[in-house]
């Protein structure tokens, strides 16, 4: 049977309040304001004085479709700071300034920034610094910032980098992505159906090993995973992500674990699984392997006519694994979809697979969509549409969620 699904956003639902100081990294707070929106996030924009000298508010009310408060006095809101913050979910402040984070450690409150920060009443607080290294490193900054964090405020960056002085250090605010993402991270664990659950992910390929050089693979670029990650994540679950070789960033505020063969992605599963509640196995590691792999590259000579490889079986990771609660793996298929997954499920003792076939468009390796069949233990059996790889993940974790919420 088909199940309905849609495409989903990370942030839907969710009211963010941006405020910008003054900074020269204030124009990369439009971008940041422009990725909390495409994440489905309402977003309202505060504004020190001083930065509306580096960026007009013009620019933040047609990305956020909503006024933007810059003075307090001459706001169309009467205690426009108390409203929005009382209205909004969380608090992020991109660019943060040396004096903003001076403001807000100890109660000033003298533009709408720091005004809304202490009208926020305990919601959020993300913080994004922006200055000179000199100024970041100095004492009564870092003091200000240990005061903050231990408050609750959530820290992202400073990265070291080109700074406007044309220097090299630490003070380059965070890039608008990382921000967004922390934002998503802090979101879900105040308001994710999997908050204090502990969800372990595996992704991509395996190497196996057949030279210092080559090695027996497959063409899993670890996209469905790393999505299923991020979506964990902004479910409030810790999560930890099992990784073969791939060239994708670390989601922020997920733990990762990096392996090459499929006996270290078992060895590192064992040890992840200990404490979890759920384990989605979206890796495709290798079924075979190179009985012995040559100590050097395997060298053509003349004469050579071919290359015979001896190719022992890797043991079976899901099969070999013990608990989590909830087991859930993928079957990625060429043909007779239904018959190999059930098979699977089975083998290795499922609550349900994902299986897709990687012949159909958009449902191959290295896209970002994927169109999945789910297989239950009890027989069911439902057709998702094709959606991003990130919706996909957010229907397994639907799934994930429901079946942890009635499970002893």
């Amino acid at each position: 049977m088909s199940t309905p699904a849609a495409e989903r956003l990370p942030l839907e639902g969710r009211r963010v309040v941006l405020g910008v100081t003054g900074s020269i990294a204030a124009y990369k707070a439009a971008e940041l304001c422009s990725k909390l929106r495409q994440a489905g996030a309402a977003v309202e924009v505060v504004m020190t004085a001083a930065a509306t000298r580096f960026i007009t508010p013009l620019t933040f009310q047609s990305l956020s479709g909503a006024a933007v408060v810059d003075d307090m006095f001459a706001a169309a809101e009467p205690e426009a700071h108390v409203e929005v913050a009382r209205r909004s979910d969380l608090l992020v402040i991109a660019p943060a300034t040396a004096d903003c984070l001076a403001n807000l450690a100890h109660g000033a409150a003298p533009d709408m920034v720091a005004l809304t920060a202490l009208a926020m009443g305990g919601k959020p607080v993300v913080l994004a610094p922006a200055m000179d290294a000199a100024m970041w490193e100095h004492p009564a900054t870092q003091a200000n910032a240990a005061l903050l964090r231990e408050r609750g405020a959530v820290f992202v960056g400073p990265e070291v980098g080109r700074l406007a002085s044309g220097r090299i250090g630490s003070g380059r605010m965070a890039e608008p992505a990382v921000i967004a993402e922390a934002v998503r991270w802090v979101l879900g664990q105040r308001f994710g159906d999997l908050a204090g659950r502990r969800v372990v992910v595996s992704a991509g390929p395996t190497y196996e090993p057949l030279d210092p050089v080559r090695f027996v693979g497959n063409r899993s670029s670890g996209k469905m995973g790393f999505a299923i990650a991020e979506a964990a994540r902004d479910r409030g679950a810790a999560v930890t992500l099992v990784t073969g070789p791939v060239s994708l960033p670390t989601p922020w505020g997920v733990e990762r674990r990096n392996v090459e063969t499929a006996v270290a992605m078992l060895e590192a599963l064992r040890e992840a699984v200990e404490n979890a509640d759920a384990l989605v196995m979206a890796a495709a590691p290798a079924d075979f392997r190179p009985a012995e792999a040559a100590p050097r590259k395997i060298k053509k000579h003349e004469g050579m006519e071919g290359l015979t490889v001896e190719l022992v079986k890797n043991p079976d990771i899901l099969a070999s694994l013990r608990g989590p609660r909830v087991r859930v793996g993928f079957a990625a298929e060429t043909h007779d979809l239904a018959e190999n997954a059930v098979a699977k499920l089975r083998a290795k003792r499922l609550d349900f697979i994902a299986a897709n076939d990687v012949t159909r468009t958009g449902s191959g390796f290295g896209t970002d969509t994927n169109q999945v069949t789910i297989f239950w233990d009890d027989g069911r059996v439902e057709e998702l549409p094709l959606l991003s790889k990130y919706s996909v993940g957010m229907a397994i974790l639907d799934r994930v969620a429901a079946r942890l919420a009635r499970t002893p």
